[in-house]
């Protein structure tokens, strides 16, 4: 089976600076696994959390599989992540920094297995991010200049 993006948090790269990068896996019911073959997911909005020593991922939505019969799943619900331990305690120690949270940037499959991105970011400031956009559009512009040389 081949690697495939199922869902991307692009509000989060444009609302944060990601300083660290994380796979975790995900523990899903079988309705749950199934909508999320068929793309039926959003992080927008969603966060992690480290609670007794265990990270949850809230406030994804998963989408109920159409076809599940009374077994329908809480579109919702709080999940848990599965990663290391040390990676945990890493995690916990960058999140205890002020200003630094915790956000899925993507789900995807991994040789068959569903698996999401966290990120550790600090948010950006309104004037950050049209610093950046200053920056890409001469970046652009540069960019322009240069192949109408050619």
């Amino acid at each position: 089976m081949s690697d495939a993006t199922i869902a991307q948090n692009r509000r989060a790269r444009h609302d944060y600076e990601i300083l660290a990068r994380f796979e975790a896996g995900i523990v899903l019911t079988g309705s749950e696994i199934k909508s999320v073959r068929e793309h039926k997911v959003q992080l927008q909005g969603s966060y992690a959390r480290i609670k007794d020593g265990e990270v949850w991922l809230i406030g994804a939505h998963i989408a109920p599989y159409r076809n599940a019969g009374y077994a329908a799943h809480d579109p919702t619900r709080d999940r848990k992540l599965l990663l290391h331990k040390q990676e945990i305690r890493r995690i916990a120690r960058m999140v205890e920094e002020k200003g630094l949270t915790l956000i899925p940037l993507s789900m995807y499959f991994k040789r068959g297995k569903a698996k999401v991105e966290l990120g550790v970011g600090r948010g950006l400031k309104r004037y950050d991010k049209r610093e950046a956009l200053k920056q890409r559009d001469q970046q652009r512009a540069l960019q322009e200049a240069l192949h109408r040389r050619r």
